[in-house]
């Protein structure tokens, strides 16, 4: 599993959005990153990032390369809907 891939979720490690959930949206070089939160949504606005002060999670989602803050957003919905248990009525 490649840690630092295109629709990874992170979580950052250093600097003001320390503690915060980011996707990385696009690779820049060896170092760095391009992330988004998007800021409506964790509070991290679109920025470059080094890898170093990015924690990976297991989560992953599907997005192209360089995907817009709207585009993000509407993906970490698609993986909050299809993640909520169903609830089973009792009788």
């Amino acid at each position: 599993m490649p840690a630092i891939e295109v629709g990874r979720i992170c979580i950052k490690t250093m600097g003001r959005e320390a503690g915060k959930r980011c996707v990385i949206v696009d690779l820049i070089d060896k170092n760095f990153v391009l992330v988004t939160g998007p800021k409506s949504v964790t509070g991290v606005r679109r920025r470059r990032a080094n890898i170093s002060h990015l924690k990976p999670t297991d989560e992953k989602i599907k997005i192209k390369r360089g995907a817009s803050d709207e585009e993000v957003a509407q993906a970490l919905d698609a993986v909050k809907t299809s993640d909520k248990p169903v609830k089973e009525e009792t009788s």
